[in-house]
Protein backbone atom coordinates (compact mmCIF):
# COMPACT_ATOMS: atom_id res chain seq x y z
CA UNK A 1 0.00 0.00 0.00
CA UNK A 2 1.55 3.43 -0.37
CA UNK A 3 1.88 6.10 2.22
CA UNK A 4 0.03 8.71 2.31
CA UNK A 5 2.67 12.43 2.27
CA UNK A 6 1.15 15.23 4.17
CA UNK A 7 3.10 18.04 5.02
CA UNK A 8 6.14 16.29 5.71
CA UNK A 9 7.53 12.88 5.47
CA UNK A 10 7.50 12.08 9.41
CA UNK A 11 3.91 13.40 9.84
CA UNK A 12 5.08 15.73 12.04
CA UNK A 13 3.53 19.47 11.06
CA UNK A 14 0.52 17.45 10.76
CA UNK A 15 0.22 15.97 13.87
CA UNK A 16 1.40 19.08 15.68
CA UNK A 17 -1.45 21.03 13.68
CA UNK A 18 -4.35 19.01 14.64
CA UNK A 19 -3.33 18.66 18.48
CA UNK A 20 -2.91 22.57 18.47
CA UNK A 21 -6.47 23.00 16.51
CA UNK A 22 -7.99 20.21 18.92
CA UNK A 23 -7.06 21.30 21.88
CA UNK A 24 -7.80 25.09 20.96
CA UNK A 25 -11.42 23.81 20.28
CA UNK A 26 -11.54 21.97 23.48
CA UNK A 27 -10.17 24.86 25.66
CA UNK A 28 -12.59 27.51 23.97
CA UNK A 29 -15.38 25.17 25.29
CA UNK A 30 -14.17 24.88 28.71
CA UNK A 31 -13.38 28.66 29.35
CA UNK A 32 -16.31 29.77 27.83
CA UNK A 33 -18.43 27.35 29.97
CA UNK A 34 -16.04 27.11 32.87
CA UNK A 35 -16.44 23.34 32.06
CA UNK A 36 -14.08 21.16 33.88
CA UNK A 37 -15.53 18.08 32.57
CA UNK A 38 -13.66 18.27 28.95
CA UNK A 39 -9.71 18.63 30.20
CA UNK A 40 -8.76 15.03 30.43
CA UNK A 41 -10.97 13.93 27.57
CA UNK A 42 -9.50 16.54 24.91
CA UNK A 43 -6.07 15.10 26.47
CA UNK A 44 -6.94 11.33 25.65
CA UNK A 45 -8.88 11.47 22.72
CA UNK A 46 -6.08 13.30 20.92
CA UNK A 47 -4.13 10.42 21.24
CA UNK A 48 -6.08 8.27 19.93
CA UNK A 49 -7.00 10.38 16.67
CA UNK A 50 -3.57 11.01 15.88
CA UNK A 51 -3.23 7.11 15.74
CA UNK A 52 -5.87 6.36 13.71
CA UNK A 53 -4.82 9.11 11.17
CA UNK A 54 -0.96 8.42 10.93
CA UNK A 55 -2.24 4.31 10.72
CA UNK A 56 -4.61 4.98 8.38
CA UNK A 57 -1.98 7.32 5.72
CA UNK A 58 0.84 4.57 6.47
CA UNK A 59 2.01 2.54 3.97
CA UNK A 60 1.99 0.06 6.35
CA UNK A 61 -1.34 0.24 7.89
CA UNK A 62 -1.79 -3.58 7.76
CA UNK A 63 1.44 -4.71 9.33
CA UNK A 64 1.18 -6.10 12.71
CA UNK A 65 4.07 -3.66 14.73
CA UNK A 66 2.14 -0.84 13.21
CA UNK A 67 -1.61 -1.80 13.92
CA UNK A 68 -0.09 -2.68 17.59
CA UNK A 69 1.45 -0.08 18.45
CA UNK A 70 -1.24 2.13 16.76
CA UNK A 71 -4.01 0.09 19.15
CA UNK A 72 -1.62 -0.09 22.03
CA UNK A 73 -1.77 4.04 22.43
CA UNK A 74 -5.23 4.34 21.61
CA UNK A 75 -6.69 1.21 24.16
CA UNK A 76 -4.35 3.28 26.87
CA UNK A 77 -5.37 7.08 26.22
CA UNK A 78 -8.72 5.73 25.67
CA UNK A 79 -9.28 4.03 29.14
CA UNK A 80 -7.11 6.78 30.56
CA UNK A 81 -9.46 9.44 29.43
CA UNK A 82 -12.52 7.54 29.85
CA UNK A 83 -11.46 7.05 33.49
CA UNK A 84 -10.82 10.72 34.04
CA UNK A 85 -14.43 11.62 32.08
CA UNK A 86 -16.30 9.40 35.13
CA UNK A 87 -14.73 11.07 37.91
CA UNK A 88 -14.68 14.28 37.32
CA UNK A 89 -18.19 13.87 36.63
CA UNK A 90 -18.53 12.04 39.96
CA UNK A 91 -16.80 14.73 41.66
CA UNK A 92 -18.37 17.60 39.92
CA UNK A 93 -14.83 20.14 39.15
CA UNK A 94 -11.07 19.58 38.94
CA UNK A 95 -9.70 21.33 41.92
CA UNK A 96 -6.37 22.30 39.64
CA UNK A 97 -8.07 24.63 37.74
CA UNK A 98 -9.58 26.37 41.12
CA UNK A 99 -6.63 29.20 40.59
CA UNK A 100 -7.25 29.13 37.09
CA UNK A 101 -10.23 28.63 35.69
CA UNK A 102 -11.32 32.52 35.18
CA UNK A 103 -7.80 33.53 34.34
CA UNK A 104 -7.73 33.43 30.26
CA UNK A 105 -3.13 33.16 30.16
CA UNK A 106 -3.70 30.80 33.22
CA UNK A 107 -6.21 28.71 31.82
CA UNK A 108 -4.46 28.35 28.28
CA UNK A 109 -0.82 27.96 29.50
CA UNK A 110 -2.28 24.12 30.78
CA UNK A 111 -4.15 23.13 27.40
CA UNK A 112 -0.57 24.62 25.68
CA UNK A 113 1.38 22.27 27.63
CA UNK A 114 -1.23 19.91 27.32
CA UNK A 115 -0.46 19.97 23.30
CA UNK A 116 2.98 19.41 24.01
CA UNK A 117 2.25 16.66 25.96
CA UNK A 118 -0.02 14.43 23.23
CA UNK A 119 2.20 15.20 20.47
CA UNK A 120 5.33 14.40 21.79
CA UNK A 121 4.23 11.30 23.70
CA UNK A 122 2.81 9.94 20.22
CA UNK A 123 6.27 9.99 18.60
CA UNK A 124 6.76 6.69 18.80
CA UNK A 125 3.74 5.65 16.77
CA UNK A 126 3.60 8.67 14.77
CA UNK A 127 7.41 8.29 13.41
CA UNK A 128 6.66 4.36 12.99
CA UNK A 129 3.69 5.46 10.97
CA UNK A 130 5.47 7.89 8.94
CA UNK A 131 6.93 7.39 4.99
CA UNK A 132 10.31 8.08 5.88
CA UNK A 133 10.05 4.65 8.18
CA UNK A 134 8.17 2.39 6.05
CA UNK A 135 9.68 3.26 2.87
CA UNK A 136 12.13 0.36 3.99
CA UNK A 137 11.37 -3.30 4.55
CA UNK A 138 10.50 -3.96 7.75
CA UNK A 139 11.89 -7.13 10.09
CA UNK A 140 9.01 -9.60 11.02
CA UNK A 141 6.65 -9.25 13.90
CA UNK A 142 7.59 -10.55 16.96
CA UNK A 143 11.23 -9.14 17.61
CA UNK A 144 12.57 -9.14 20.69
CA UNK A 145 11.45 -5.92 20.56
CA UNK A 146 8.13 -6.53 20.21
CA UNK A 147 7.94 -9.22 22.57
CA UNK A 148 9.99 -6.89 24.89
CA UNK A 149 7.60 -3.79 24.26
CA UNK A 150 4.27 -6.42 24.58
CA UNK A 151 5.12 -7.37 27.76
CA UNK A 152 5.80 -3.92 29.49
CA UNK A 153 2.78 -2.61 27.61
CA UNK A 154 0.90 -5.49 29.56
CA UNK A 155 2.44 -5.09 33.10
CA UNK A 156 1.75 -1.17 32.62
CA UNK A 157 -1.38 -1.02 31.65
CA UNK A 158 -3.21 -3.85 33.85
CA UNK A 159 -1.33 -1.75 36.82
CA UNK A 160 -2.45 1.78 35.85
CA UNK A 161 -5.83 0.78 34.90
CA UNK A 162 -6.11 -1.79 38.43
CA UNK A 163 -4.75 0.94 40.69
CA UNK A 164 -7.21 3.77 39.23
CA UNK A 165 -9.99 1.96 40.21
CA UNK A 166 -8.39 0.69 44.09
CA UNK A 167 -8.06 4.06 44.39
CA UNK A 168 -11.15 5.23 43.59
CA UNK A 169 -13.12 2.48 45.46
CA UNK A 170 -11.01 3.02 48.48
CA UNK A 171 -11.77 7.30 48.43
CA UNK A 172 -15.63 6.17 47.93
CA UNK A 173 -15.28 3.59 50.78
CA UNK A 174 -13.65 6.18 53.04
CA UNK A 175 -14.19 9.47 52.15
CA UNK A 176 -12.55 12.08 53.94
CA UNK A 177 -11.92 9.67 57.26
CA UNK A 178 -8.28 9.78 56.74
CA UNK A 179 -7.32 6.57 55.89
CA UNK A 180 -4.40 5.23 54.26
CA UNK A 181 -4.83 3.45 50.92
CA UNK A 182 -2.32 0.82 51.26
CA UNK A 183 -4.50 -1.89 49.60
CA UNK A 184 -3.46 -3.49 46.14
CA UNK A 185 -1.16 -1.90 44.27
CA UNK A 186 -0.71 0.64 46.86
CA UNK A 187 0.93 -1.45 48.88
CA UNK A 188 4.36 -1.64 47.09
CA UNK A 189 4.32 1.26 45.25
CA UNK A 190 2.64 5.25 46.60
CA UNK A 191 1.74 5.66 43.17
CA UNK A 192 1.35 2.58 40.72
CA UNK A 193 -0.87 4.40 38.76
CA UNK A 194 2.56 6.51 37.30
CA UNK A 195 4.52 2.85 37.28
CA UNK A 196 2.23 1.50 34.88
CA UNK A 197 1.69 5.01 32.69
CA UNK A 198 5.33 5.06 32.50
CA UNK A 199 5.81 1.45 31.89
CA UNK A 200 2.95 1.73 29.15
CA UNK A 201 5.01 4.46 27.01
CA UNK A 202 8.29 2.62 27.22
CA UNK A 203 6.53 -0.53 26.08
CA UNK A 204 4.97 1.30 22.75
CA UNK A 205 8.35 3.37 22.57
CA UNK A 206 10.04 -0.35 22.13
CA UNK A 207 7.77 -1.59 19.77
CA UNK A 208 7.85 1.54 17.73
CA UNK A 209 12.20 1.27 17.28
CA UNK A 210 12.27 -2.46 16.80
CA UNK A 211 13.07 -1.24 12.67
CA UNK A 212 16.34 0.52 14.10
CA UNK A 213 17.18 -1.76 16.84
CA UNK A 214 17.09 -4.51 13.99
CA UNK A 215 18.72 -2.36 11.53
CA UNK A 216 16.22 -2.96 8.69
CA UNK A 217 16.25 1.18 8.13
CA UNK A 218 18.57 3.83 8.06
CA UNK A 219 19.81 7.47 7.84
CA UNK A 220 17.23 10.15 9.04
CA UNK A 221 14.76 7.20 9.43
CA UNK A 222 17.16 5.18 11.75
CA UNK A 223 17.53 8.12 14.40
CA UNK A 224 14.09 9.73 14.08
CA UNK A 225 13.06 6.18 15.79
CA UNK A 226 15.39 6.41 18.30
CA UNK A 227 15.11 9.89 18.93
CA UNK A 228 11.14 8.83 19.48
CA UNK A 229 12.43 8.06 23.39
CA UNK A 230 11.89 11.45 23.98
CA UNK A 231 8.19 10.32 24.36
CA UNK A 232 8.55 8.43 27.11
CA UNK A 233 11.35 10.32 28.87
CA UNK A 234 8.97 13.36 28.59
CA UNK A 235 6.47 11.83 30.14
CA UNK A 236 8.57 10.21 33.38
CA UNK A 237 10.17 13.82 33.69
CA UNK A 238 6.52 15.49 33.73
CA UNK A 239 5.26 12.65 36.67
CA UNK A 240 8.44 12.75 38.17
CA UNK A 241 9.31 16.61 38.40
CA UNK A 242 6.16 18.59 37.36
CA UNK A 243 2.76 17.48 37.42
CA UNK A 244 3.01 14.56 39.27
CA UNK A 245 4.98 13.31 42.12
CA UNK A 246 6.19 16.77 43.48
CA UNK A 247 2.15 18.04 43.70
CA UNK A 248 1.37 14.59 45.42
CA UNK A 249 3.92 13.68 47.67
CA UNK A 250 5.26 16.89 50.23
CA UNK A 251 1.94 18.75 49.72
CA UNK A 252 0.18 15.69 50.18
CA UNK A 253 2.39 15.11 53.47
CA UNK A 254 2.11 18.37 54.68
CA UNK A 255 -1.90 18.72 54.57
CA UNK A 256 -2.24 15.69 56.51
CA UNK A 257 0.44 16.78 59.37
CA UNK A 258 -1.51 19.86 59.12
CA UNK A 259 -5.11 18.89 59.74
CA UNK A 260 -3.66 15.86 62.02
CA UNK A 261 -5.65 13.56 59.54
CA UNK A 262 -4.36 9.99 60.99
CA UNK A 263 -0.33 11.17 60.82
CA UNK A 264 1.34 8.39 62.67
CA UNK A 265 -0.69 5.67 60.36
CA UNK A 266 0.63 8.02 56.70
CA UNK A 267 4.09 8.52 58.01
CA UNK A 268 4.64 4.90 59.30
CA UNK A 269 3.30 4.22 55.44
CA UNK A 270 5.96 6.55 53.90
CA UNK A 271 8.37 5.22 55.77
CA UNK A 272 7.76 1.31 54.55
CA UNK A 273 6.64 1.69 50.92
CA UNK A 274 8.38 2.96 47.93
CA UNK A 275 7.46 5.81 46.21
CA UNK A 276 7.34 4.70 42.95
CA UNK A 277 9.40 1.39 41.97
CA UNK A 278 7.28 -1.69 43.03
CA UNK A 279 8.94 -2.99 46.32
CA UNK A 280 7.87 -5.48 48.85
CA UNK A 281 7.44 -2.73 52.18
CA UNK A 282 8.79 -5.51 54.72
CA UNK A 283 11.95 -5.06 52.88
CA UNK A 284 11.40 -1.30 51.67
CA UNK A 285 11.20 0.07 55.35
CA UNK A 286 14.71 -1.67 56.50
CA UNK A 287 16.46 0.11 53.44
CA UNK A 288 18.85 2.45 54.30
CA UNK A 289 18.17 5.98 53.34
CA UNK A 290 21.05 6.43 50.64
CA UNK A 291 19.33 3.44 48.87
CA UNK A 292 15.69 4.96 49.01
CA UNK A 293 16.89 8.51 48.01
CA UNK A 294 19.41 7.08 45.23
CA UNK A 295 18.19 3.89 43.58
CA UNK A 296 14.43 3.61 44.55
CA UNK A 297 14.01 8.15 43.58
CA UNK A 298 12.51 8.71 46.67
CA UNK A 299 14.55 12.10 46.47
CA UNK A 300 14.75 14.95 49.17
CA UNK A 301 12.59 17.43 47.09
CA UNK A 302 9.49 14.84 48.07
CA UNK A 303 10.31 14.27 51.23
CA UNK A 304 7.99 16.31 54.08
CA UNK A 305 9.83 17.21 57.29
CA UNK A 306 7.34 18.50 59.24
CA UNK A 307 9.98 21.15 61.57
CA UNK A 308 10.49 22.59 58.05
CA UNK A 309 7.61 22.27 55.77
CA UNK A 310 4.54 22.22 58.14
CA UNK A 311 2.69 25.76 58.77
CA UNK A 312 2.82 25.47 62.66
CA UNK A 313 0.41 27.83 63.29
CA UNK A 314 -2.19 25.59 61.76
CA UNK A 315 -1.11 22.81 63.79
CA UNK A 316 -1.21 24.96 67.08
CA UNK A 317 -4.65 25.91 66.15
CA UNK A 318 -5.76 22.24 65.36
CA UNK A 319 -4.47 21.22 68.78
CA UNK A 320 -6.40 24.37 70.29
CA UNK A 321 -9.49 23.14 68.55
CA UNK A 322 -9.22 19.51 69.86
CA UNK A 323 -8.60 21.06 73.52
CA UNK A 324 -11.49 23.00 73.49
CA UNK A 325 -13.34 20.09 72.09
CA UNK A 326 -12.23 17.77 74.19
CA UNK A 327 -13.21 20.33 77.45
CA UNK A 328 -16.78 19.80 77.48
CA UNK A 329 -16.92 16.14 77.61
CA UNK A 330 -14.26 16.24 80.53
CA UNK A 331 -16.26 18.52 82.25
CA UNK A 332 -19.47 16.48 81.85
CA UNK A 333 -17.71 13.51 83.08
CA UNK A 334 -16.44 15.56 86.72
CA UNK A 335 -19.93 16.40 87.23
CA UNK A 336 -21.20 12.68 86.85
Amino acid sequence: MAAVHILDNYYLAITFLITVAYQLFFFAIAFSLKFDKLTDFAGGTNFVLLAILTLACSANRDQARNVVASVFIMAWAARLSGFLLFRIIKTGKDDRFDDKRDKFWSFLGFWVFQMFWVWICSLPVTLLNSPNVTQFTQPGFGTGCDIAGIILFAIGFIMEAVSDVQKYRFRTAHGSDGAVCDVGFFAWTRHPNYFGEIMVQFGIFTIAVAPAANNYVAGGAYAALYASILGPFFLTSLLMFLSGLPLQERPGAKKRYEKGSNWPAYERYLHRTSILIPFPPQIYEKLPVFLKRTIFLEFPMYVFDPAKHADQSKVQARLAEEGEAARPSEEQGLRT
